[in-house]
């Protein structure tokens, strides 16, 4: 019986699927808003808002060891805790917003934007220009 085993695969191997997410969630602390599958985004949301929980639990050595066990860059994480966690500290959830945008012209694949809901605070306008000419081409 599968109880309690709530991994989204997105049809591949375990090793895969982490390097993936890691990298996405990567992305998005970068970033603020990425453009992905729907799949993928739905996958993505509960990993980040742990790490956003985490930040907020514990503030030490501890809290970023943990999330560098995950992410795996170092600029991410600084982000992470010097940026975006003191932007959503005082929000009891829901840091991320997931927006359908429709089908992929290539393979028609259900595409979205994953990011975060304080997205004004946490990205310069330099940013969001530079995501948006990328959706553009």
């Amino acid at each position: 019986m599968r109880h309690r085993r709530k991994t989204v695969r997105l049809q591949r191997k375990d090793g895969h699927r982490r390097s993936l997410l890691a990298n996405q969630a990567c992305a998005l602390i970068e970033h603020g808003r990425i453009r992905t599958t729907v799949a993928k985004a739905k996958a993505l949301r509960p990993i980040v808002e742990k790490l956003i929980t985490l930040t907020k639990k514990e503030d030490g050595v501890h809290a970023r060891r943990m999330a560098f066990r995950f992410l795996r860059q170092a600029s991410s994480v600084k982000r992470l805790f010097d940026i975006v966690a003191p932007e959503v500290a005082d929000r009891p959830g829901g840091y991320c917003r997931i927006t359908k945008l429709g089908p992929r012209t290539s393979d028609a694949a259900p595409m979205a934007y994953i990011e975060w809901v304080d997205l004004e605070n946490l990205v310069s306008d330099a940013d969001i220009e530079d995501t948006a000419e990328e959706t553009a081409e």
